[in-house]
């Protein structure tokens, strides 16, 4: 049976390292398949730029449990370490 092409790792080398320094599997294969992150993570804004809202709308997008009850500096930290 065919693998399925959704769970494939676009940079497996990239991937293998990330896992290596101990990021979780969600998130080695999260950045090795970004097709527009740079060596220092991406390409939009610092954090600390973003309103609450926006923080709070990209927790949600990620999946961040206990959001609605976090301040700015808390959603902050739990996007970096999602």
């Amino acid at each position: 049976m065919p693998k399925d092409s959704s769970n494939r790792i676009k940079d497996e080398e990239k991937y293998e390292e990330l896992r290596d320094q101990g990021m979780s599997k969600e998130k080695a294969a999260r950045i090795a398949n970004a097709d527009d992150a740079s060596e220092k993570g991406g390409k939009h804004q610092k954090y600390e730029k973003w309103t609450k809202d926006e923080l709070y709308d990209k927790a949600e997008e990620v999946g961040i449990e206990g959001r609605s009850k976090m301040d700015k500096e808390e959603l902050i930290k739990a996007l970096r370490n999602h």
